[in-house]
């Protein structure tokens, strides 16, 4: 997998592709916080697609678009309540939550779910973030009036 970022104006875009099949790449680009547009790339051999990919690749970084430095990503935190040190219901909802937020964060340029840990009364669930505040916001709407609503806070890792 490939993403890109680039800063335009006030919004930061992002541009990223990955494997599909043998024979097919996705590319799905937008901007951060927001699910983007997305086309799949086929050819009739495997060569052909990877040849496509890496010309769209090529394109993007001569239009400015760059990998993210890893020192400017953000750990957010969603904190449960649990009893004790949790329960197997717990733990089976926050594999859901932890799939969950690598599906919203994926499709929404943000960064992806880096899993969870329990006890002494917590449950968390760690997110790898480009945009604190716009991953904050968009995971706040995604949980209200679900299953997940009853969290404690969502917070950045110091």
């Amino acid at each position: 997998m490939v993403k890109l970022y680039k800063h335009i104006g006030n919004e930061v875009h992002y541009w990223e592709c990955w494997e599909n099949t043998p024979e097919s790449v996705v590319v799905h680009w937008g901007v951060v916080g927001q699910r983007g547009e997305s086309k799949v790339l086929t050819t009739d051999d495997k060569s052909g697609f990877r040849q496509k990919a890496q010309e769209e690749i090529h394109k993007n970084f001569e239009d400015g678009y760059e990998e993210f430095d890893e020192d400017e990503l953000a750990t957010l935190i969603i904190e449960f309540p649990v009893n004790g040190h949790g329960t197997i219901d717990d733990l089976e909802k926050r594999h859901l939550l932890e799939q969950k937020m690598d599906e919203i964060l994926g499709w929404t340029g943000l960064g992806y779910c880096d899993g969870g840990s329990m006890g002494s009364g917590t449950m968390e669930v760690f997110c790898i973030v480009v945009d604190f505040k716009i991953a904050e916001n968009v995971i706040k709407q995604s949980l209200n009036n679900t299953v997940f609503g009853n969290y404690l806070r969502v917070f950045k890792q110091n």
